[in-house]
C-alpha cells in the first residue's frame, strides 16, 4: 500500500529498478574510502595508527551506509543517481533499517554470495537482503 501519493513499487516492471553494474559500482565507490584508510594503517605497521584508522573506516562506514543510507542515498547510490526505497512505501527506510538491512546481507554471502547476484536475474533487481527487509533499489 502507498501512502500520500507515492507510487507502490511491488509490481513496478523492472526497467524502474536500477540495474546489477550500477549496484556494484556504487559498492566500489563506498569502498574505496575504507580500502585506502586501511592501506594507508596497515603501511605504517604500527598498532596504534591501525587501531585509529580502523575507527575511522568504521565511522565512516556508520555515516555512509547506515545514515545516508537509511535517508535514501548513500555516497555510491547519490554518485550513480540510485535510491533505496522501501517497496511499500517508497520511502527512505531509516538509519536502523539500513543497519538491518546490511545485517541481511549475511545471508547473500552464506550461499556463496549468490544473494548478490540475485539482481542479475530477479523481476525487482533485488538481493535477498532487499527481499527479506523489503527494499528496492531505484534510479533517480
Amino acid at each position: 500500500m502507498a501512502y500520500q501519493g507515492t507510487p507502490s513499487y511491488s509490481g513496478a516492471p523492472a526497467s524502474q529498478y536500477s540495474d546489477w553494474i550500477h549496484r556494484v559500482g556504487a559498492y566500489l565507490i563506498e569502498t574505496i574510502p575504507v580500502f585506502i584508510i586501511y592501506l594507508i594503517a596497515f603501511v605504517t605497521g604500527k598498532f596504534i595508527v591501525i587501531s585509529l584508522f580502523g575507527l575511522i573506516a568504521l565511522a565512516y562506514i556508520i555515516w555512509n551506509r547506515w545514515i545516508l543510507g537509511g535517508q535514501g542515498q548513500s555516497l555510491g547510490k547519490k554518485a550513480l543517481n540510485m535510491k533505496l526505497i522501501s517497496e511499500e512505501t517508497g520511502q527512505p527506510i531509516g538509519t536502523l533499517n539500513a543497519f538491518v538491512r546490511d545485517i541481511c546481507h549475511i545471508v547473500d554471502s552464506i550461499i556463496c554470495y549468490i544473494g548478490y547476484l540475485f539482481p542479475l536475474w530477479d523481476a525487482k533487481r533485488q538481493t535477498i537482503a532487499d527481499k527479506i527487509m523489503r527494499t528496492v533499489v531505484v534510479p533517480v
